[in-house]
């Protein structure tokens, strides 16, 4: 239990640092889809199909560097790999820099993207690439809560910056000629990119004395393994963006233009519901990576393994049902505008969706632990093509909701797809009877109280109650354990 406790604590720490900041957002998406500010849905649907690219190309610009810098650390000479790793993002980062500016105009015209939004767009990930090896290092060197700290506060800026530009300058442009000099009217779309901008720009200044301390050892032989480890990661990476953030691509082009954005702002406004569970599942991946890793060599892993996963359904099912009986009341604190709640029938979905891929990614350690990172690729290659799919066949006639469904459908399979080729390659003795009595009844009793009695509070808490006491007498010996220390 003693390694199950430091997991714990760490994921409770990076709890905080993916929860708070995404809870704020979630502000974010209050303020963007009130219709005050935002002034259509399409509006909103410009933004949310602009952050689309923005994780495509993070993910191209890490190209799995982060991933391989912790499997590097914990088997090579440290100072040398995080030399190795530093300076390779450093010079991608910058070619990817200068040919982006070079080439702005044909970007814009090639992703139907305002030119200036690109130019913001451009400098934004050239600042979250560079601290990507930071904060890798902060989580390697167990220092969680400077992690969270600047997490939080990257996220606390950008959300002040967005009310004081899509709230407050406009009344301050009346009284004061200094603000009148900033001031532009139907400038919001560009005022939400420049406050992300001087984030990102924030939290690069604060990184910067990690580029001060650590030595610059570039080993090429190093450098080469680590692409080849890597490679894979930056596959799985690109598919696994397809998976989450495509559809709005797809929305965009298949539709008629018409409705497009329309649909895309809907969707995406009630996709973000969907984000309880990613938060959950983001921090339980941030506290387990370093995890995994880091007790591979110990005696019988895999018995650890085991019981991760375990908890980590039993916490994702009880998630699952809490948000679906609560969801009207969530859409009400959450976004601003009613015209956004036609999307709702996609809320239960896309939970389950991001739960399927919350258990794919601890199910994801066999490849990683045996160095079968290709593997990872292959699943999520599957995926973004099972995505892609379902998406270009269906979009045409049921818009937004095939675009659930085929986020659904592509994290199931990969979760199948990974437990399947695990059980080969690293049987790890998980008890699929308990995993799969909370997988079962949640999703039962979801679709009960969202699809039968949605409106019916007291059947929803219900069932809420008998889920909550089947995880009592399943896991209440180690509840207790946990609790007591």
């Amino acid at each position: 239990m003693g390694g199950l406790k430091t997991l714990f604590k760490q994921t409770f720490i990076y709890g905080l640092a993916t929860v708070l900041p995404r809870m704020l957002s979630f502000l974010l998406v209050r303020l963007h889809t009130d219709a005050n500010v935002l002034k259509t849905v399409a509006d909103y649907g410009v933004v949310s199909l602009i952050y689309s690219y923005f994780v495509l190309f993070n993910v191209i610009l890490a190209y799995g560097m982060e991933t391989a810098f912790f499997r590097f650390f914990n088997k090579d000479d440290k100072k040398t790999v995080i030399g190795t790793s530093t300076v390779s993002l450093i010079l991608s980062s910058l070619v990817f820099f200068v040919l982006a500016f070079l080439f702005q105009n044909q970007i814009s015209t090639l992703v139907d993207i305002k030119v200036d939004y690109i130019n913001l767009v451009i400098w934004i990930l050239l600042f979250d690439a560079l601290v990507i090896i930071p904060f890798a290092w902060l989580r390697a060197n167990a220092k969680p809560i400077r992690y969270a700290l600047i997490k939080i506060l990257n996220v606390a800026i950008n959300l002040g910056l967005n009310l004081f530009f899509l709230l407050w300058l406009e009344n301050l442009a009346e009284k004061s000629n200094f603000f009148a000099s900033i001031y532009k009217p139907n400038f919001e779309v560009n005022y939400i990119f420049i406050a992300n901008l001087i984030a990102s720009g924030i939290t690069l200044i604060l990184m910067l004395p990690f580029y001060f301390k650590i030595k610059y050892k570039f080993n090429v032989r190093l450098w080469k393994n680590m692409l080849k480890y890597a490679f894979p990661i930056l596959i799985a990476g690109v598919a696994f963006s397809i998976n989450e953030t495509f559809d709005r691509i797809l929305l965009n082009n298949l539709l008629p233009q018409s409705i497009a954005k329309t649909q895309i702002g809907m969707y995406s406004a009630c996709y973000k519901l969907a984000l309880f569970m990613t938060l959950f599942a983001t921090a339980y991946r941030l506290g387990i990576e370093p995890f995994f890793f880091s007790h591979a060599k110990t005696a019988n892993p895999q018995k650890n393994y085991a019981k991760i996963l375990e908890f980590f359904v039993a916490l994702g099912a009880l998630i699952l049902l809490c948000v679906v009986v609560f969801a009207d009341v969530l859409k009400v604190i959450f976004i601003g505008d009613s015209a956004y709640w036609e999307a709702m029938w996609i809320v239960p979905v896309l939970l389950l969706a991001s739960f399927c891929l919350g258990i794919y990614h601890n199910l994801s350690v066999w490849y990683k632990i045996t160095d079968r990172t290709k593997f990872g690729a292959y699943i999520s290659i599957a995926g973004a093509l099972v995505t892609l799919i379902i998406n270009v066949a269906f979009i045409p006639s049921y818009g937004y909701k095939a675009s659930a469904v085929a986020t659904l459908a592509a994290y199931a399979i990969m979760m199948l797809l990974s437990f399947y080729f695990g059980k080969k390659y690293y049987p790890i003795p998980y008890n699929l009877k308990k995993i799969s009595l909370y997988l079962s009844l949640s999703i039962v009793f979801s679709a009960l109280s969202f699809y039968q009695f949605r409106t019916n509070y007291i059947v929803g808490v219900s069932l809420l109650i008998v889920f909550l006491t089947v995880i009592w007498f399943s896991e209440k010996k180690q509840i207790q354990q946990l609790l007591k220390r």
